[in-house]
């Protein structure tokens, strides 16, 4: 395959609204658009598209005004945005997918035999999806620090509730991760914390499976006054079923998003009242 393959896009791998407050929501999985070309070579369980981070993007609509969002158009099994482009592994010693996966969050694989991608491949989803969506959030991250003079990635993901593959047991609803809490001020992960503690419906972990992906881990940079946080939430939160169709519960997500507004406006405040460190 050569190197200079481009893949027709019918809409732009990002879509970016721009806020002028001081949080930005990442949402790298929430897409569900394959090209063609990619849609054609996986296989029936692949073309389920099961491990979409499911309504994301609606789940957190209208939670905070004037929120800058940059969002992934396209589905992870094109690549995978929050991975490390280089291939390294995040959770070392840990089943995962990598950076554009040949199996599901089940190990079954998602390609029909002799259509995985190869190296040429793989460079040229890097350069045509994985790059644009990671330039457009880095552009938003500084322009909203230069706004603030601090920027908060609240870097959003959901995730089916039990996969034996990848965790034991039943994950909690909450899973709040800094990376060990190198990613963001003390405070940031503190308040988070807190608020999830006290939902009563609800259990949190914090650094636990989920410690946060590439994108946490690089754009958190407490000392250039940006901060990043990922929450990770259990499906079970806001989808009527973790199977297919992963049609959204309103009723589910009415109870769930009063905490996430909770979270975002606490942040937001943090910044205003410029109580993180520099």
């Amino acid at each position: 395959m050569s190197s200079a393959q481009t893949f027709e896009t019918p809409v732009s791998p990002v879509t970016i609204t721009s806020g002028n407050g001081p949080i930005v929501l990442g949402m790298p999985h929430t897409g569900t658009w394959l090209p063609e070309e990619i849609l054609n070579k996986l296989n029936t369980n692949g073309k389920k598209l099961a491990d979409t981070d499911w309504h994301i993007d609606q789940l957190y609509t209208g939670l905070l005004p004037d929120v800058t969002i940059v969002k992934a158009n396209f589905h992870r099994y094109v690549i995978d945005a929050n991975r490390d482009p280089s291939g390294i592994s995040l959770y070392p010693g840990q089943n995962t997918t990598g950076l554009c996966p040949l199996t599901d969050f089940d190990n079954q694989p998602i390609y029909q035999d002799g259509y995985e991608p190869d190296e040429a491949e793989i460079e040229n989803r890097r350069l045509n999806f994985h790059v644009p969506y990671h330039a457009a959030l880095q552009t938003e991250l500084e322009r909203v620090r230069d706004l603030h003079g601090a920027a908060i990635l609240y870097d959003c993901h959901s995730i089916r509730s039990t996969i034996p593959f990848l965790f034991d047991g039943l994950l909690p609803e909450f899973n709040i991760g800094t990376n060990n809490g190198e990613t963001c001020d003390g405070v940031i992960e503190k308040s988070v914390w807190s608020i999830c503690n006290n939902a009563a419906e609800y259990s949190t972990v914090l650094n636990a499976r989920f410690k946060g992906g590439w994108t946490t881990r690089h754009y958190g940079q407490p000392h250039n006054n940006i901060h990043a946080i990922q929450m990770e939430l259990a499906q079970r939160t806001h989808l009527k079923a973790e199977t297919l169709p992963f049609d959204y519960d309103k009723e589910s997500a009415a109870i769930l998003r009063p905490y996430l507004k909770n979270i975002l406006m606490k942040l937001t405040e943090l910044v205003e009242t410029k109580q993180l460190g520099s």
